[in-house]
């Protein structure tokens, strides 16, 4: 991943995203905490985060918007509990990124019926590459 502005641009939206439908679970903050592990994001950062603004950032490739979204994706699963709030929250992100909608479907329903909520990356790129044939 790029610049430390895009880490943190990318953990905050994943941040706002976690609270849409009302609460922060634990297992949200802990899944989140590791995520910015991974981006070399440290503890107070971290947790100062939790109190700014979404930033603007565009992400440029195809292939970053459709990691994104699936990271998102994994945060709506990771509580155990899906909300109507968050489907159409993510559904909407996704158009906003500029991603095909029916290709969205299918991987959140992929996703709803796999035991994890974890899908190949091969299926979540197959799925978005249709679209180019």
């Amino acid at each position: 991943m790029g610049t430390k502005e895009e880490k943190i641009s990318l953990l905050s939206e994943m941040i706002a995203f976690s609270v849409i439908d009302g609460r922060l679970h634990d297992r949200e903050y802990q899944f989140l905490w590791i995520v910015a592990q991974e981006l070399g994001i440290d503890k107070k950062e971290f947790r100062d985060l939790f109190h700014q603004e979404l930033p603007t950032g565009v992400l440029k490739t195809e292939f970053e918007r459709v990691q994104q979204f699936y990271r998102l994706a994994l945060l709506m699963h990771v509580d155990g509990e899906l909300h109507q709030k968050e489907e159409d929250a993510i559904r909407q992100i996704a158009i906003n990124m500029g991603l095909n909608p029916s290709a969205t479907s299918r991987i959140l329903k992929l996703m709803k019926t796999a035991p994890t909520a974890i899908i190949s990356p091969e299926v979540l790129l197959e799925h978005f590459q249709e679209q180019h044939n």
